[in-house]
């Protein structure tokens, strides 16, 4: 799939077929997220990938939006390392660049995902560093939930003409 295609193509899928993501697509998609850009090139990341139905179906206890994690064969936690990179915000847009190909990929592969928030929500962070045994010096970012998708869903067109200013700040609310 082509680039352009792939992002104007691509859409969250929260439902999923119970076919589990072969183990060669994980490591493509891996793959694909480290290949991210990053502030002075850090690659602060790391990723914990989910495939025990247990961890999955205990995430919706804390996570208000991770009900679709009860039928994803898989997820993949995008985490940043505190030693690799100090500043949070760069780990965030870091770690957010990587999701970014992640979800991409996800989809070049005939994969379903949807991107749900973890930081910087307090409760979200600790609850899955919890649950996921994660050290203080990693900071979740993101979780991807994945599998084959249960639902078809067409592009969406989302360009919006008045959000775009040249060279200067233009009112074009008018």
């Amino acid at each position: 799939m082509e680039a352009i295609k792939a992002i104007m193509t691509r859409r969250s899928i929260r439902r999923f077929k119970g076919k589990a993501v072969e183990e060669k697509k994980i490591e493509t998609l891996l793959r694909a997220a480290m290949q991210a850009p990053s502030a002075r090139n850090s690659q602060p990341w790391h990723f914990i990938v989910i495939t025990e139905r247990e961890l999955l179906c205990a995430i919706p206890e804390f996570h208000p939006y991770a009900k679709m994690l009860l039928q994803a064969p898989a997820a993949i936690l995008v985490c940043g390392d505190t030693r690799i990179e100090e500043s949070i915000e760069y780990i965030n847009s870091n770690c957010s660049a990587a999701t970014q190909n992640l979800l991409l990929s996800a989809h070049d592969l005939g994969l379903g995902a949807v991107w749900l928030g973890i930081h910087p929500r307090e409760r979200r962070v600790e609850e899955i560093r919890r649950l996921l045994d994660i050290p203080q010096y990693i900071t979740p970012i993101a979780l991807v939930a994945l599998g084959y998708a249960a639902e078809d869903k067409g592009p969406e067109e989302r360009f919006q003409p008045k959000r775009v200013h040249r060279n200067r700040w233009e009112n074009l609310e008018s």
